[in-house]
């Protein structure tokens, strides 16, 4: 399983966009800088690979910190009911944590695996909030964190929806994820 987090705020991600010709398009919005955190795992079924791509999404305000990245994978633990997890994921500061370290020395269910550093191109995360940013944040002007909130989530669900769009990502990195022997 591949995690990542990304941020989000009220102020727009411009993009080029159409319009008639002759009334240049305006983006209007607040100027506010409210921000929420997204937090997205993707991966595959370990006991049955032919079910498809996994994925898991939480949003918060605010920025994650080594608690709260905590609660996020005790989530991931519920949604894997079970299973053992591998989980590659980059070098956050929150990720190499004394207390995450302690925490997830604890966790017989979970082995965690880093990225290269300046690697973003082999986390397939990556391209799933390249996707939501590009497609449903695009000159999104939300008077509310809700707003954009929704936006990501309607996103997510887009992806989830077409598990051909979730392999793509996978497949893009170019990493071959070996078959996991079943005990």
């Amino acid at each position: 399983m591949f995690f990542d987090e990304s941020g989000v705020s009220l102020l727009p991600q411009v993009r080029r966009t159409y319009a008639p010709r002759g009334r240049t398009p305006t983006l209007r919005h607040r100027l506010n800088w409210k921000r929420a955190s997204t937090a997205a795992a993707l991966g595959d079924h370990a006991a049955d690979t032919g079910r498809g791509a996994r994925l898991c999404f939480h949003l918060r305000p605010g920025s994650y910190d080594t608690e709260a990245l905590i609660d996020v994978l005790t989530q991931v633990k519920t949604f894997y009911q079970g299973e053992r997890v591998v989980l590659v994921r980059d070098g956050l500061s929150a990720h190499r944590s004394r207390a995450m370290r302690a925490w997830a020395a604890g966790q017989d269910w979970l082995t965690l695996e880093r990225l290269p550093a300046y690697a973003p191109e082999l986390n397939p995360v990556e391209m799933l909030w390249s996707s939501i940013k590009t497609r449903e944040l695009a000159n999104l002007a939300g008077d509310h964190l809700a707003d954009v909130g929704d936006a990501a989530e309607g996103g997510i669900n887009r992806i989830f929806q077409d598990e051909r769009l979730a392999w793509s990502f996978l497949a893009h990195t170019g990493l071959k994820i070996p078959p996991t022997p079943h005990n």
